[in-house]
């Protein structure tokens, strides 16, 4: 049950992913709103952001759960084919690998679109974001493992 939730999660992630990077978008040289309010909110905490800055913060946060989702679901998949278990860094490595090539097609879609700009920084930091998010469950279930096997109090 576990497994299916995840799998359904990652399927609405990347459609969510697929409508944020793929819409066409009006030719325009204006930062999008989203910045603008954002930017906003943070400078009346007083936290100094600019535009280049959060735009790279946002790729990255971007594709952090598809290395959150995409490792356990990784790590399911060969199980579920009866096979052994990859080291955790060769998975962490098959899912950021799996990151940079969805970012890449992204990208290079992005040059048939109106309004879309494609750069290879933004595939760098997607790639950085889904390769955090697959070290830090990695380093959640190695913390989980040393503790042993969880218990029900009931």
């Amino acid at each position: 049950m576990a497994v299916r939730l995840l799998t359904w999660t990652f399927v609405a992630y990347l459609a969510a992913v697929g409508v944020v990077t793929l819409w066409p978008s009006p030719q325009s040289t204006a930062a999008p709103g989203w910045a603008t309010a954002t930017l906003d909110a943070l400078h009346g905490l007083g936290v100094p952001m600019t535009l280049p800055v959060l735009e790279a913060s946002a790729n990255v946060v971007m594709f952090l759960p598809f290395g959150v989702l995409g490792l356990p679901l990784l790590r399911a998949a060969v199980a579920r084919r009866g096979r052994r278990e990859p080291g955790v860094g060769r998975a962490v490595a098959v899912v950021t690998l799996g990151a940079a090539a969805l970012s890449t097609a992204i990208e290079l879609t992005q040059n048939l679109l109106p309004g879309r700009v494609p750069t290879v920084q933004d595939v760098v930091l997607n790639t950085a974001g889904a390769l955090l998010g697959a070290l830090t469950v990695a380093v959640v279930l190695a913390l989980l493992g040393r503790r042993g096997p969880v218990r029900s109090t009931a």
